[in-house]
């Protein structure tokens, strides 16, 4: 897992070539084993691989959905907050979860934010996204992901460049 987090970058830029459905079924997998509170699982996935429809995601907000126009696969997570009142942390947890499934298969990915994000001045992204994909009233859309093999080459931080002093020991800013 720690080898996965070190090799694992956001990748913008994919090639155009399909992911494979045994790679596609793994990753479904992958959300389904998400952790989630109390076992509510109130998130729902909607695996895209039309392009014309990842084309529209593409679109979800001016700015930090763009990456999709070369992705092979979106992943939208939408979550029913009825179901759990910490709906946004497990959407986050199944997001993450992908991710790593997606880079443990050799493919990369990129997250793009649409909760609290405007589509433009008259819709969100996210219900820009709900009404594209034909998902229900009520569901929130926090998260879309496109994966694919990577069209550019980004290494992994190195260690030394991770910010050491972010961690503390029992107490925020114990005094050393």
């Amino acid at each position: 897992m720690l080898e996965l987090l070190r090799q694992r970058r956001s990748v913008r830029k994919f090639q155009q070539r399909a992911v494979e459905s045994e790679k596609i079924a793994l990753l479904t997998e992958a959300l389904l084993r998400a952790p989630t509170s109390r076992n509510l699982q109130p998130g729902q996935f909607v695996i895209v691989d039309d392009p014309q429809l990842i084309q529209g995601l593409s679109r979800s907000k001016a700015h930090g959905t763009g990456f999709l126009e070369t992705a092979a696969l979106a992943v939208v997570i939408a979550a029913d907050p009825q179901k759990s009142d910490v709906w946004t942390e497990d959407s986050a947890i199944a997001a993450i979860i992908v991710q790593l499934a997606a880079e443990e298969l050799g493919l990369k990915s990129c997250w793009g934010q649409l909760r609290q994000r405007p589509h433009d001045e008259e819709l969100s992204a996210s219900e820009y996204v709900r009404q594209l994909l034909d998902i229900p009233a009520g569901f929130e859309v926090p998260i879309v992901i496109g994966i694919g093999y990577a069209d550019e080459e980004k290494n992994g931080h190195l260690r030394e460049s991770l910010p050491d002093g972010k961690i503390h020991r029992n107490r925020f800013f114990e005094k050393k």
